[in-house]
């Protein structure tokens, strides 16, 4: 169900990210500069207004530009395929983008003594770079990882929804959203190792 869920919202937000990343080609700017305003943008998100307790403004900002991680990679599929510099910048742009997000929040939540959030923080930070690497590192062997849950948009999204509903005064949904993805993100490499460990039987096996 979950999966099904992934892929309408995914194909809901392609008919939209699409005529845009056609206007930005049109117009001369490549995918590689759209993944850097991206990650500035979500910079300014976090650390400019997340980290100062300026949750709704953060999390809007944040989820805007975070949104760009679909919009570089169909400019890119359009413009006739990721280049190897191209796929290098934006996963390194993903993880200053994540640390930076998950970074503004355990400081904003370490103000305010939440120490219980800060710690969900942490692990969502950890965990979220596990995730990738998994992926990561499963391709660099000749496999694919490129399952699970709580994929990267999915992640930026909960804990967007939870600073959101938090700067809106629903005072623990910060702390509930962080658990949840913690939750979600060790389930998720849990799926990741699972798949690669079937892959590498089956190698085995031939």
């Amino acid at each position: 169900m979950a999966k099904i869920f992934q892929v309408t919202a995914r194909a809901g937000m392609t008919r939209v990210v699409e005529p845009v990343a056609r206007g930005l080609l049109r117009a001369g700017v490549s995918p590689n500069a759209v993944t850097v305003t991206g990650t500035v943008g979500v910079l300014v998100g976090a650390l400019g207004f997340g980290a100062r307790g300026q949750l709704v403004a953060g999390a809007l900002i944040v989820t805007f530009f975070a949104l760009t991680d679909m919009l570089d990679g169909t400019m890119a599929r359009m413009s006739g395929g990721s280049t190897r510099f191209g796929a290098f910048l934006d996963s390194s742009m993903d993880r200053v983008a994540d640390s930076a997000v998950f970074g503004a929040v355990a400081y904003w939540l370490a103000t305010e003594g939440n120490h219980s959030g800060v710690a969900a923080a942490l692990i969502c930070l950890a965990v979220g770079g596990l995730v990738s690497y998994v992926k990561a590192r499963a391709e660099g062997l000749g496999m694919t990882g490129n399952v699970g849950v709580a994929e990267r948009t999915e992640r930026l999204l909960i804990v967007g929804v939870g600073g959101l509903l938090t700067g809106l005064g629903v005072g623990p949904a910060l702390e509930i959203s962080l658990w949840l993805l913690a939750a979600v993100s060790i389930f998720t490499v849990g799926q990741r190792v699972a798949h690669v460990y079937r892959q590498a039987q089956r190698v085995g096996r031939e």
